[in-house]
């Protein structure tokens, strides 16, 4: 039997044990098997290590442990810029893109609203939220540790809060999204984006008191809801200035 020394860093030892957290584990082990392999058996989803280095040597997800080995895995850097070293994804996301699990409805509703990119039903189930995640290159949100340590998952997130403000807020901090935010570019329901349109092309479409109030319009490209500002923007808003106005507090 073979034995190599973990050491998790930062956010990923809320994955562990507490007998295991901020300290040195020994991993044991037959034959060669994968680090990719070793840290999910230690609880680890893979979707969360930005960089892994075996005996000071920045190392992919297929290295494979040999005895001795002092492995330390370190989750993503938010304020460091480590690409010229790290070997895990061959091929980043050329665009941020969400699907979130069938218990993250909320969450992605907050997260359309921010004008983020998110698919969600609740027909999916996680073999199909897997392959539109591989398809359409999408970032799985969930708090289903085991799924996120599904092979075809490449990039993923481990919600930690259960409250859907704050889980949006974690996902703007870990993607590093402040600057992207663009409200009101979405439709909720579908998440297709919004065109602007005419009062007398909806005319119809819409109860008389709002024809007489608003003028400012507008419909979704894919489903085709309308929107204008009603008595429910203020508390749209409401939602946006929790998560935006508490991005620079620690999170819980």
């Amino acid at each position: 039997m073979s034995t190599a020394v973990f050491r998790f860093y930062g956010e990923l030892n809320d994955f562990l044990p507490p007998k295991h957290r901020q300290c040195d584990i020994d991993y044991s082990f037959q034959n060669s098997p994968a680090v990719k392999d070793a840290i999910e058996a230690l609880g680890v989803p893979h979707t969360e290590v930005d960089l892994i280095v075996v005996n000071g040597q920045s190392v992919g997800f297929s290295y494979r442990l040999c005895d001795g080995d002092r492995v330390a895995v370190y989750p993503v850097f938010e304020s460091l810029d480590i690409s010229p070293i790290v070997q895990l994804r061959e091929k980043p996301l050329r665009h941020i893109a969400f699907v979130a699990d069938v218990h993250l409805g909320k969450l992605a509703r907050l997260l359309r609203l921010l004008g983020f990119d998110t698919l969600h039903s609740n027909t999916y189930d996680d073999s199909e939220l897997v392959a539109i995640a591989a398809r359409e290159g999408r970032i799985v949100l969930t708090r289903d540790r085991g799924l996120l340590k599904h092979n075809a998952v490449t990039h993923g997130y481990w919600l930690r809060s259960t409250n859907p403000v704050e889980q949006a807020r974690e996902v703007v901090r870990r993607f590093n999204l402040e600057t992207l935010i663009d409200p009101f570019r979405r439709c909720l329901v579908c998440n297709g984006l919004l065109a602007p349109v005419t009062k007398a092309e909806i005319l119809a479409h819409i109860p008389p008191r709002v024809a007489v109030e608003h003028d400012e319009f507008f419909r979704c490209t894919n489903c085709e809801k309308l929107y204008w500002r009603g008595t429910h923007y203020p508390k749209l808003e409401k939602h946006i200035a929790a998560i935006v106005g508490s991005l620079d507090k620690k999170s819980p």
